[in-house]
């Protein structure tokens, strides 16, 4: 295992040292941030200056490694709008997308893996029908457009829930508080999320069910419960462990929207800004973040399949 995991990082530096070159030519090729500072009031000669205090003037690739020989020696550099360090930009608005990314995934899967379950062993049934219908309705409906049915419902109509924001404005905020923040948010993101995991987990057992082995349990008599949470979703768990390794980037990038909409203080929203703004040191920061996130969780579901599947190898 331990060779298997080195071996694994040293095959991410250079996918790493690619995605980053490919990010910074198409972030290039999109214009320069200080294309945003012409106006009446600066003039040309201000935006030469700026430009070569930022080095813009040299060429792509002489860009891509000064940032590069940066990022090695520990700097993200810094905010071509706030003057901020990168990092410290990322570390503070990174706690609030990693909470609502984990409290969003443990809702979907709390939610996905009864109900697959459920599905499949009632096959056929109204109740399958029923899951299945709206699990195609969670997968199918854009997540800006449930936010903002959510936001009509709960904010204007009832008035039940806030829609922006983390914490109540002119309060410290508080577990309560936080939580009432994060309903909308978790509900539109682990919709979306349980709606695709569920039709995975239902095949998944419905092939595992179909097995000769687990005819021979029910038939020494062991419950049907037994039958399925210890023989069946054991076996199932290695598809399951893939999509759920897989949900994991893609909530990094749905979350960007999600956090938009309502106002929610982390990466996305600070994304955004930044992509408006054309801030290079900021995206590139959140880029190489993305794909980190990306490498490690392909790498944690891969030592998953050995924990779930004992008969799984990894060399």
């Amino acid at each position: 295992m331990g060779k298997y995991i080195i071996k694994r990082i040293l095959i991410a530096i250079p996918v790493l040292i690619g995605i980053t070159i490919i990010d910074y030519a198409i972030m290039c090729m999109a214009g320069s941030p200080l294309e945003m500072l012409q106006g009446p009031r600066v003039s040309e000669a201000a935006v030469e200056a700026k430009k070569i205090a930022l080095g813009l003037d040299k060429p792509f690739y002489i860009q891509y490694f000064v940032w590069l020989s940066q990022l090695l020696h520990g700097n993200m550099g810094y905010s071509m709008k706030s003057y901020q360090p990168v990092s410290e930009m990322i570390g503070s608005h990174l706690g609030p997308t990693l909470l609502l990314m984990g409290v969003s995934l443990i809702v979907s899967l709390l939610i996905a893996i009864p109900a697959g379950i459920y599905s499949a062993i009632r096959q056929y049934s109204k109740g399958d029908y029923a899951v299945v219908t709206l699990s195609f309705l969670g997968s199918s409906i854009p997540g800006f457009f449930l936010s903002l049915l959510l936001i009509y419902l709960f904010t204007v109509k009832l008035g039940w829930l806030p829609s922006s924001g983390m914490t109540t404005l002119g309060t410290q905020g508080g577990f309560a508080d936080v939580a009432k923040h994060m309903v909308m948010p978790v509900i539109v993101l682990a919709a979306s999320i349980a709606g695709r995991n569920i039709r995975y987990i239902r095949s998944a057992m419905l092939e595992i069910l179909q097995q000769d082995y687990l005819r021979t349990a029910r038939a020494k008599g062991i419950g049907n419960f037994n039958v399925i949470n210890k023989h069946a979703l054991r076996n199932a768990l290695v598809p399951i462990v893939t999509v759920v390794g897989m949900e994991i980037p893609v909530m990094f990038g749905g979350a960007v929207i999600v956090e938009q909409i309502f106002s929610w203080p982390g990466l996305g929203l600070m994304t955004m800004s930044a992509i408006t703004s054309r801030d290079f040191p900021v995206i590139m920061g959140v880029c190489l973040l993305s794909a980190i996130v990306v490498l490690i969780a392909n790498l944690i579901t891969d030592i998953l399949y050995a924990l779930v599947d004992p008969t799984i190898q990894l060399n």
